[in-house]
Order: structure tokens, then sequence, then C-alpha cells
């Protein structure tokens, strides 16, 4: 299989144009082409024993079984000389967190966003352990999981997602869930929406960044706010944004915002919350104390804990792990066999599930040339993509490319062949669906 040809021909047919015809704002929709990570076709080299078996010549234990830690399991395995690739998950099922605010609207089910390990098991022949990592020694290369048992390997990749700053205030506390991370909290949150009265008010909040998903809290905006006008009338929803400022499509979610749902939508920059009490469902802000009858609460986010609990949170203010984007290996003194993939790395790309399955793709790559006894790509390109729902029925888009600049040793985003849609429409809304099937597919299938 081409390194260069991902999703092949099934997304160019769902989603229709390349990148080189995006042009910046146009009508052009994103293409889903994925990491461009090497321009050379994969040796598939294997050791045959007497036995007539082979036999693994590396080992890799990839930790966190999300977008990035599947993908770069797979990707080991149809790239990779000869590599034994032992996934690590505490959960048997992985739940996306792409899609998972329509769960809110009653638009998907928890379920539809499920996927199994099982087609990489018995497809690529990776092993899946089902447990918790308690302990990483980047220098022996081993991880120990909670029951005692330590697994060795040649190299690690991490993919632990995220974590949330604790909020003040809010202890145990269940009445201001985040569902940040597609599960029970999504479901609490969708059964507190459809319990709160008409004419009631609900609070979204959006922390500072880097956050998981740039759009993502803006987009559940305009869908709640658009599901409140036909459920709860009279209802208003307040967005608390810690932010100076929409972050990401600026002009789409201002226009959405002031215009499409302005009759619902009460937002607020510089709102960053400092503390909250469950019992009067307030919060104390920077821009004064907001009440609601549902609240959103979405903390400030860093790296997965086992992260900073193995000392490899050298970057962002300690919050996330520095890498070096040719391979995503830690920059942390000692564990350049440690590679750390995902939402908790700290790079020049988004966090989110597209660019987690494209640094999947370069890290995976990097990984099977030097195990080879060769070099990463120098020139890595990735692609980041996304659709935002911005009604219940329509959807506008967001796609930019990222390529490796050696002056500053980053993932630089290239303006020529970045862009965003102009508006939004439903045709938008079907293409998003075949861009999660193909992206989804693209990682468990």
């Amino acid at each position: 299989m081409d390194r260069r040809i991902f999703l092949g021909s099934a997304v160019a047919s769902a989603v229709g144009a390349t990148l080189t015809a995006c042009g910046g704002g146009g009508s052009s929709e994103p293409a889903l082409d994925l990491a461009e990570s090497s321009r050379r076709r994969p040796t598939t080299t294997t050791t045959t024993t007497s036995a007539g078996t082979t036999a693994a010549k590396s080992r890799v234990i990839v930790i966190g079984g999300g977008m990035g830690g599947a993908t770069v399991a797979k990707y080991l395995r149809l790239w990779g000389d000869a590599i034994s690739v032992t996934l690590v998950e505490r959960m048997p099922t992985y739940t996306s967190n792409i899609m998972s605010s329509l769960v809110l609207t009653g638009q998907r089910t928890l379920g539809s966003l499920s996927y199994s390990y099982d087609t990489l098991r018995s497809k690529y022949g990776i092993t899946t352990v089902f447990g918790e990592v308690v302990a990483i020694d980047p220098v022996g290369v081993k991880v120990t999981l909670a029951n005692g048992t330590v697994l060795t390997a040649d190299r690690i990749v991490m993919a632990p997602g995220i974590s949330f700053d604790a909020v003040p205030g809010l202890g145990t506390s269940d009445k201001m869930p985040h569902a940040w991370q597609a599960g029970p909290q999504t479901t609490l949150l969708a059964n507190q929406l459809n319990a709160m009265r008409s004419g009631g008010v609900a609070v979204l909040t959006i922390p500072k960044t880097p956050y998981r998903c740039p759009p993502g809290p803006y987009e559940r905006a305009c869908l709640i706010a658009d599901w409140l006008k036909v459920k709860k009338p009279g209802s208003k929803l307040i967005v608390l944004d810690a932010n100076s400022g929409i972050v990401t499509e600026v002009d789409n979610f201002t226009n959405a915002f002031m215009g499409l749902h302005g009759n619902v939508i009460e937002y607020h920059a510089n709102a960053e919350v400092t503390s909250v009490d469950p019992a009067t469902m307030s919060l104390m802000t920077t821009a004064g104390t907001i009440r609601g009858d549902v609240i959103n609460m979405i903390p400030r986010q860093r790296a997965g804990a086992l992260v900073a609990t193995a000392g490899l949170n050298n970057a962002t203010e300690g919050r996330f792990a520095g890498v070096n984007v040719l391979s995503y290996a830690s920059t942390a003194s000692g564990a350049g066999k440690v590679h750390i993939i995902g939402d908790a790395s700290a790079t020049t790309q988004p966090k989110a599930g597209h660019i987690a399955n494209q640094e999947a793709k370069v890290c995976a790559d990097a990984i099977s040339r030097i195990l080879s006894g060769g070099s990463p790509d120098p020139a890595p390109v990735t692609n980041s993509a996304c659709f935002s729902t911005i009604t219940m029925s329509q959807a506008s888009w967001l796609t930019a490319v990222f390529q490796y600049d050696a002056a500053t040793a980053a993932m630089k985003a290239v303006a020529a062949s970045s862009a965003a849609s102009t508006g939004w429409d439903q045709d938008n809304f079907e293409d998003m669906g075949e861009w999660f099937k193909a992206l989804m597919g693209d990682s468990f299938a």
C-alpha cells in the first residue's frame, strides 16, 4: 500500500474537490487526503522461522486506542518491516468524540459512534491489551500495567488524549457536565437539556486555547441553539468564551451567533470561569456571575495524566508534550524512544481527530523507517479537515494543510492550500457524514 494514499477513491467520490482546488472561502468542499508522510512505497520484508511463521524484528507498544492510537497501530502493521504491535487501552470499545454533539439533539446515539478493535486484531494482527498503564520507563522502553504486568518494546507510542483542569467548587458534582469526552457525560447533558423548561437558560463555556477541537464548542453552541428553537421555545443559550474572541471560522460563527441564532445566543468574550457553585447552578467568571438551568462546563485541558506521570509534559507551560514533528518523538531528555501523538502533543497543528489520524501516519512512517535503519521523512505534510454543524441540518467546513518548515522545525500552515466555506448548507451536512465514515474507517477498519 502506497503511503501517499490513505483514504483513496472512496473519500474522493464522497467529498469531491482536491486540496489544490481549495482557493480559500469558496464553495469547494474540503478534500480528505490524509498525511503525506512518505514518497516511497514501503517494504514489507519479514523473517521466516524454521516453523514457517513470521518472526517480529521489532516491537512497538501503543498506549491509547483513540483516533491516534488506533491509526498508528494499524499503519505500523501495514508499513512496518515485521513490527509486532501491542495496543494497550482501558476500554474494549472506542466512542468517537467527533459527531457526539449530535447525541445532544437526538440525531445520533452513542452506539452509532462506537468502534471495536476486532478488525485491528483479525486483519492487521495487532495484539490488544485492555488495562490501565500506571508507569512508563522511557529509557528502558517499558510499560507497567495496574495488574503488575510489564511490557517491553523497541519503541513506545503514547496517544493518551486529554485530561481536564479541576474547576474550583465543582468537586465531584455531575450538575455541570463537560461532555467533551463522549460517553456517560454526553448522555447526562442530553438528559439535562431535555428536562430543561421552555424559556430556560442554558450555558456553555469555552476554555482557553489550546483545547480539543477548536471549532467544537462553537458548533455545539449553534447546534444547541437550533435545537432550543424547536424543543424549548423562548430559551436562551449563554456562551462564555475564555478567549478574546471566536478562535476559528470567525466569519461563519460570527454570522451564526449574531444573525441566524441571534435571538437565542448571548455571546461573551474574555469570560473565564474562576469558580462554580453547583448548588445554585452559578458560574463565577471574569465577566460576572452567571446562572443557568443547564450548564455545559468545558474546563481547560492538558495532556492525559500519564504524560505528566512520565515527566514528558515539557511544553505549553507543562500542559502538553513537546515532540519532534518529524517522528513525534518526545523532546524530553532521555525519552527519544517514546513518541507522543494526538491531543497530548504540543504542535502548531490543531488538536482534533483528523489531525490525530495524520500525526499517527507520520509517526508510523518514521518509526518503520527508524527500525529499518533509516531516518524519518524530512518533509511531512498533514491535512486538517472538519465540518461544523451550524444548524441541525446544515454545516460549514474548514480545511488546512501543514508542511514541515525546517527553519522553525515546526509544521507550518500553507495558506494557498487552506480554505473555509462561505456560509453553510445541507449538502455540507450530508458530506460531513461521508467524511466521518471514511475517517473512522481509515482508523478502525
